[in-house]
């Protein structure tokens, strides 16, 4: 299935963390043409993974409209949110979201057998989907057998398992070295180009965010400036890996404080906590420990 136009309109988002109000997004607008490849850049807190986690169903707006394709996904109900995560978005995390225990073609059938897809056209599906992000040999290592890069094509490849239109992508090079970063936005293109997918993609690399139809600039949860692809390295100033790592830090930090107050809330059960809050913790600790081999002392 081809792209679909993403319509936001007066977009607020107010998170509580006990007796404190922090405002996400204060009335952001944006249009995203259907195909349209697009990224959001912006320093740590401006909303960007806010803005994409209303746009996929994953967390409900205090305010305003999001629409995909014909779907108000602000108005949705949560079986109907349930359906749409199933059939119309495609999610790409920076930690992965791989499941250890399957190998890589499991993985991408997996969200396949969610949906009820019959096992001779998942099996098809799955040789097509690793055949496009280049990993036909490695079709049945575990995630521990791949590198990072190659993680992260499989990540994609079960992205694009049912055959959303649009994909969402958070920091989906974040945790990998320059030239696996760029491995991975080049297929981002090759799936936007090939396949039509409709892409928003959330980064803190200019370079790249480079590949992108439009990159625009979020700051203090609205939309600040748009910035042509020819020109992000000269406008944004390139962050340094320390930066990088700085940054993610304090994201991870933040968080983990969101999931403590969920938790608290009875928004998610014990379960999901105890395993959201691992995860976080461990990519933190590895963080950390790169910054202690650099000589830098972590945030």
């Amino acid at each position: 299935m081809s792209g679909l136009n993403v319509k936001i309109r007066d977009l607020i988002k107010i998170h509580h963390t006990g007796k404190i109000e922090v405002q996400a997004l204060r009335g952001l607008n944006l249009e995203i043409s259907e195909g349209e490849l697009v990224s959001i850049i912006g320093p740590s807190g401006s909303g960007k993974s806010t803005l994409l986690n209303i746009i996929g169903g994953l967390d409900k707006a205090t305010a305003g409209t999001v629409t995909v394709g014909d779907k108000v996904v602000t108005q949705l109900s949560v079986r109907q949110l349930v359906d749409f995560r199933r059939k119309m978005v495609g999610h790409i995390f920076q930690n992965l979201n791989l499941i250890p225990t399957l190998t890589a073609q499991e993985n991408i059938e997996f969200s396949m057998i969610a949906s009820g897809v019959k096992r001779d056209k998942r099996k098809q599906r799955t040789q097509e989907l690793l055949q496009i992000v280049g990993l036909e040999a490695r079709a049945h290592h575990k995630p521990e057998e791949l590198s990072g890069g190659e993680q992260q094509r499989i990540a994609i490849a079960s992205a694009l398992a049912n055959d959303a239109p649009v994909l969402l992508a958070d920091e989906p090079t974040g945790e990998l070295d320059t030239a696996n970063a760029r491995i991975i936005a080049e297929y981002l293109l090759k799936i936007n180009q090939e396949l039509g997918k409709t892409i928003i993609m959330v980064t803190h690399d200019p370079s790249v965010a480079r590949v992108s139809n439009r990159i625009l600039r979020i700051e203090d949860g609205i939309i600040r400036t748009a910035i042509a692809p020819s020109e992000a390295i000269g406008q944004e100033k390139a962050v340094s890996y320390v930066d990088q790592i700085k940054d993610r830090i304090m994201e991870i930090n933040t968080q983990l404080t969101q999931l403590d107050s969920d938790f608290r809330t009875d928004k998610i059960d014990g379960d999901e906590y105890t395993s959201k809050r691992q995860t976080l913790k461990q990519i933190r600790d590895s963080l950390k420990e790169e910054c202690s081999r650099m000589g830098v002392i972590p945030p």
